[in-house]
């Protein structure tokens, strides 16, 4: 074969201690042992990858995050800690989008938004929001094990970002905010009465919050309800994604009336829209919060901030001046923990020598057992080419059997060794940066009935573009076996290469490409097997070996 190359369910917030052999949650407390001075400090961010609107609950020692995760599949993230620092992507608590047909299509910018996961009555809840059907919730007894079928429990076109309290009373509550994409006004904060099984929740409904009743307030959403001290406490974000700020809102009634409070902005910090989290209180009563700060093409990368109390109201980050108003740290004074278990890194790259694929990947709709096989091949991953989806054009926005993961550095190198079958006739099959507008580089057919090596582009994906074969360098080409390689340089500036085995080293092919994030979420890495005649067939793959990502 040849080819031609071309280029809160807390009532208070409180450490919980149970601790049985059956809790899955317990843990040996060890000693915190920091052998390296640079071991006492973290930096920011924490998690220099897109977990956006991130959630995060305390138990036992051990700390679990969720995250917002829109149209990918599986989703909602869980990932766990033990000091607040170091993480690792253990699960996911929806393995499919709900409803599936649904999310059989690519629904970029649909899905879950903003999640709140929380402990209570022996079990993990997490709330999340699809803004086209309500507010779902699912709960487990270990987060690293199957979570529950999800179950809607408050229909509605633009209920988002919901957050339960369980009072000492006994009654219980749902606080959510509103889209106004869907349902017309938003930056206002609405409570009702649920049930303590959370099985049914209030068609009524009280806006205990509205910003019009603030000064400059704008976009008030993603709460985090909490209690303290005799307090009803409103964690959330106003004034915008890219550059807005945190605020808190108390009082000592449930109804209200609240006061509010600017905890938290950038000031002189380098970071920008400090907002939108969680604040964890820790077995070694020491209070912290973890927030996003959106970042262009990266998404919305993760941040941990020091947090004190005083006079009632938190302080988040550093108060130099004394204003009350905490600026984001860059460099602190690690969390103490009981379990301090060394520096890790999350997983990014996959083998393919396992039963199942690695757990950072995400494809671009619900999944279907044919688009892929991990046996077929032993150690290799077969995408079977799917038809591309031509909705907005000629190119990948709506095709759903895109293997994607999120971009894992500010700067880092991906390659993908793959081969051919021999039946390559309308397929097109590479290496992607992904997002609104998206770059690949791979095989695509020629007039000759052949392929080409190519690097392709695509602008505006979302509203509709034409992907554009940005160069071509005519060559023969008698290997099945590709490299294929991606560059990302600080900015999310990337540059394509390619090789073969009998190529001393590898060569590029076109200019820098801009990678550009896509519908709420940070541009992605990914590979994918497509067919450009509506066809699909199980004679027609690619044998994906490894894609190996290095940071740098």
């Amino acid at each position: 074969m040849k080819f031609a190359l071309t280029a809160v369910a807390l009532t208070t917030i409180t450490s919980c201690s149970k601790t049985t052999e059956e809790d899955p949650t317990s843990i040996q407390p060890t000693p915190n042992v920091l052998v390296d001075e640079n071991e006492q400090y973290y930096q920011n961010p924490i998690i220099h990858v897109d977990y956006s609107d991130p959630d995060v609950v305390a138990v036992n020692g051990n700390y679990y995050m969720t995250a917002s995760s829109f149209n990918a599949a599986p989703g909602l993230p869980i990932l766990h800690s033990t000091d607040l620092v170091n993480w690792q992507l253990i699960n996911y608590a929806l393995p499919k989008q709900v409803p599936q047909n649904h999310f059989a299509t690519p629904r970029h910018g649909e899905g879950v938004w903003a999640p709140n996961i929380r402990y209570h009555d022996g079990k993990f809840w997490i709330f999340y929001p699809d803004p086209d059907f309500g507010i779902y919730v699912t709960t487990t007894t270990d987060p690293a094990k199957a979570w529950s079928e999800p179950k809607l429990i408050l229909a509605g076109k633009g209920i988002i970002d919901p957050t339960p309290l369980w009072d000492d009373d006994g009654k219980a509550y749902l606080l959510h905010a509103w889209a106004k994409s869907r349902a017309g006004f938003n930056n206002v904060l609405s409570l009702r009465e649920m049930s303590a099984d959370a099985m049914q929740v209030s068609d009524e409904y009280t806006n205990i919050v509205d910003g019009a009743n603030f000064k400059n307030y704008r976009t008030i959403e993603g709460p985090k309800f909490y209690k303290r001290n005799g307090f009803y406490y409103i964690f959330a974000p106003a004034g915008g994604v890219d550059l807005g700020w945190q605020t808190v809102f108390r009082a000592q009634d449930i109804q209200g009336p609240y006061q509010g409070k600017v905890v938290m902005e950038q000031g002189d910090s380098l970071t920008n829209g400090p907002h939108q989290g969680s604040w964890i209180h820790t077995d070694l009563a020491e209070d912290w919060f973890i927030h996003f700060q959106a970042k262009k093409a990266y998404g919305r990368i993760v941040h941990l901030q020091p947090m004190q109390w005083k006079n009632g109201w938190p302080v988040i980050g550093i108060d130099d001046d004394g204003d009350g108003i905490g600026n984001p740290v860059s460099r602190h004074i690690r969390p103490k923990t009981a379990n301090y278990t060394g520096e890790k890194k999350l997983n990014i790259s996959d083998e393919f020598n396992q039963d199942t694929l690695a757990l950072q990947w995400q494809w671009n709709a619900n999944p279907h057992e044919s688009w892929y096989s991990l046996s077929a091949k032993p150690e290799h991953l077969r995408l079977y080419a799917q038809p591309k989806v031509p909705t907005t054009g000629d190119n990948l926005w709506m095709t759903p059997n895109l293997l994607v993961q999120k971009l894992p550095a500010e700067a880092f190198q991906a390659i993908a060794k793959f081969t051919v079958s021999d039946n390559m006739q309308n397929v097109q099959t590479g290496l992607t940066i992904f997002g609104e507008d998206y770059a690949w580089i791979g095989l695509s057919p020629n007039d000759q009935d052949g392929h080409d090596i190519v690097i392709m582009q695509c602008h505006g994906a979302r509203k509709g573009c034409d992907e554009k074969q940005q160069e071509k360098l005519v060559e023969s080409l008698n290997s099945k076996i590709i490299l294929l390689r991606v560059i990302v340089q600080p900015g999310a500036h990337a540059i394509f290469s390619y090789k073969t085995p009998d190529m001393p080293r590898y060569r590029i092919i076109g200019e820098h490409f801009q990678a550009k994030e896509g519908r709420w979420v940070g541009a992605k890495v990914g590979i994918f097997a497509v067919t450009t005649n509506g066809s699909a067939s199980s004679e027609q793959y690619v044998d994906f070996d490894y894609l190996r990502i290095s940071r740098y």
